[in-house]
């Protein structure tokens, strides 16, 4: 198997000082992914439950055999329920790094990457369909909308009709050659490969990524105790919007005016943080 890269957690000093860990208490890394975070939260004392819905990230952070860190394999949408198996009631603060971790664009294996060819994947887990389905099955209008509502793809119509096109030829099978259909259909673009937007609005589809983020938030404000905190990073504009209209109504106290993003410094050494967006809230004592 190729090399994969360290994953770098974004924000990593901001996510850690809105927690305030104490030592002892609880916290949650609700994506624990490469376990960047949830170190930290370990080093300042803290317990950790991390979660994760993905098989391999599991088995790496339990290889860690980090003291102090117990490992979930659940999708974070099921916070309640691990929060149940691990017998704890409320916790003192709860992270979601909303990011896809390098260890998914790297792995061509998983067919998240437009520049690496694989099999077209995309699941974060093991459950749902597959990117291959959904590209092969999915109606013109219904490709149509999920490339401008989750992509938002301003030539959303146009990649739809090449698709459709491409798989009465044969069924879309691979990442390059969706990348390619894309491309052909819209052309070379200044800013970015022309079908990011598209491998970014099918790993939101077959994840149910906006549907789990708001039964996650939901379960968060619930679990925390009194003066526990929220941190979550976002990437997409989506997510971020979510997340902002989710804490102005949930009751808890925004500690985030403004979302808190990367230094230039952080941008410079690690270009997938250049869309970060933290926000944190805290719930205040009743």
């Amino acid at each position: 198997m190729e090399h994969i890269t360290q994953h770098v957690p974004v924000l990593y000093q901001e996510a850690l000082d809105f927690l305030k860990v104490e030592p002892g208490k609880v916290y949650v890394d609700a994506t624990l992914g490469g376990a960047g975070h949830a170190r930290g939260i370990l080093e300042r004392g803290g317990r950790v439950l991390g979660l994760d819905q993905d098989p391999e990230a599991v088995a790496r952070a339990r290889a860690l055999g980090l003291p102090g860190l117990q490992v979930y394999q659940a999708n974070f949408r099921r916070l309640k329920e691990v929060l149940r198996q691990a017998g704890v009631e409320r916790v003192a603060g709860i992270l979601a790094d909303l990011g896809v971790s390098s260890f998914h664009l790297e792995d061509p294996r998983r067919g998240f990457s437009y520049q690496r060819e694989g099999p077209l994947d995309m699941r974060m887990g093991e459950e749902g369909p597959r990117a291959a389905e959904v590209v092969n099955t999915l109606p013109l209008e219904a490709l149509y909308r999920l490339l401008r509502d989750l992509g938002e793809e301003r030539e959303a119509y146009r990649i739809a009709q090449a698709i459709v096109a491409a798989r009465k030829k044969k069924p879309i099978e691979t990442t390059t050659e969706l990348a390619e259909i894309v491309r052909q259909a819209v052309g070379f673009r200044k800013a970015g490969h022309p079908a990011r937007k598209t491998f970014q609005a099918l790993r939101m589809y077959v994840n149910d990524e906006l549907g789990a983020l708001e039964e996650f938030l939901a379960q968060a404000a619930e679990v925390l105790a009194p003066g526990g905190r929220l941190v979550v990073i976002a990437f997409h504009s989506l997510e971020d919007r979510l997340v902002k209209r989710f804490l102005r109504a949930s009751g808890l106290k925004v500690l985030t005016k403004k979302p808190v993003l990367p230094s230039p410094e952080e941008v410079a050494k690690n270009p997938r943080a250049r869309s970060a967006k933290l926000r944190a809230a805290e719930k205040e004592a009743s």
